[in-house]
């Protein structure tokens, strides 16, 4: 009698366990609602501003990732400013516009990869060192080409980048960076003396772990892209979202203060579940699919709802990503006016999630 009496309390400790995690309903104004775009040119500042204060004010978006990259007037390597770049007053009046807001602006600049293009459009940083590339070596023959990377390993190229970031920093008056580091295809290359050979994971982790360091001496949250972290051939998610050049096993070498962008466009896969167990924090990340990106958003609620806590909490929030310009997205959001079914499709998504 006594050991049925003991069935019965367990049965009700566990079935108020259950009532418990199942009534924890999330509180959809409390996750992160991030939007990442490019920078305006200088001279479209103002129409940048009206957006935020008459239109990005009125949706759900509470941080705003800027893509920046050397689109800013570096007072440290004036070598690296390029054109319609920001200026210091330029970017003090974006921060104000989204801090009258209650909107968060994080920048972001691109590191390791997206360094440019295969024979034209040579940015700024390999423009002024091109000492500084990783030798993509034959692969620069290849029609597929896709984009260059600086040297991990080059003995200068941190003393340029770091001031670079710590100039952002400083700009924009924030304790948190994006730093890129998506869709590195050029990495210990046999072209490059210092990489050759060498494990493409380690030299990609020992990349974070160098910038993290950076950022971590000054209090710095480091936000980065997630598709190198996973492995393409056994999801069957590709070399694009995910990696089919062997950096994967990074993902159990890089510190778990890294806060995840996981952007997955073509499947609301449950990736950010997967960086989350790994001991992540992850935002889940959308384009040009508004029932998918809905659906990745619904993912997020369910994980904070139904998964134990721990994983739950590492669920931060979504993203809504866009790839043309502010000028673009202007017209298409605000006019109707959209050059292609991409950019309706982007703007389209981003409506569905944050009306």
């Amino acid at each position: 009698m006594k050991d049925f009496k003991g069935y019965k309390i367990l049965c009700l400790v566990l079935l108020c366990n259950i009532s418990s995690a199942f009534s924890q309903k999330t509180d959809i104004n409390n996750i992160v609602k991030s939007f990442t775009i490019g920078a305006p040119k200088s001279f479209e500042v103002p129409k940048f501003i009206s957006f935020i204060e008459e239109d990005l004010s009125k949706t759900s978006v509470n941080t705003l990732f800027l893509m920046v990259n050397y689109k800013y007037q570096f007072k440290t390597h004036p070598e690296l400013v390029e054109r319609s770049s920001l200026s210091e007053s330029d970017v003090k009046q974006i921060v104000k516009a989204c801090s009258n807001n209650n909107i968060k602006i994080i920048p972001l600049i691109n590191l390791l990869g997206h360094q440019s293009w295969k024979q034209d459009n040579i940015h700024a940083l390999l423009k002024a060192y091109p000492e500084f590339e990783e030798n993509p070596g034959d692969k620069i023959l290849e029609k597929n080409f896709y984009c260059r990377s600086y040297c991990p390993l080059h003995p200068e190229v941190h003393n340029v980048v770091f001031d670079l970031i710590d100039e952002l920093i400083d700009v924009f008056e924030t304790n948190s960076i994006h730093v890129g580091m998506d869709e590195v295809f050029v990495i210990g290359e046999d072209g490059c003396v210092r990489c050759k050979g060498k494990n493409k994971a380690k030299l990609f982790a020992d990349e974070v772990i160098k910038i993290h360091s950076h950022l971590k001496s000054k209090k710095i949250k480091m936000y980065m892209w997630g598709d190198r972290l996973i492995d393409g051939k056994t999801t069957g998610l590709g070399i694009w979202s995910a990696s089919g050049n062997e950096t994967y096993p990074a993902i159990d070498l890089i510190p778990k203060d890294v806060i995840i962008c996981d952007w997955q466009y073509t499947s609301a896969t449950p990736t950010p579940a997967y960086f989350a167990i790994k001991g992540f924090n992850v935002i889940s990340c959308s384009f040009q699919k508004p029932e998918l990106a809905k659906q990745q958003l619904q993912n997020v609620i369910s994980n904070r709802e139904f998964a134990n806590k721990t994983i739950g909490n590492r669920s931060l929030g979504i993203m809504h990503t866009y790839w043309s310009s502010f000028d673009s997205f202007l017209k298409c959001y605000k006019d109707n006016d959209c050059s292609s079914e991409k950019i309706e499709g982007a703007i389209n998504t981003f409506k569905a999630l944050y009306k």
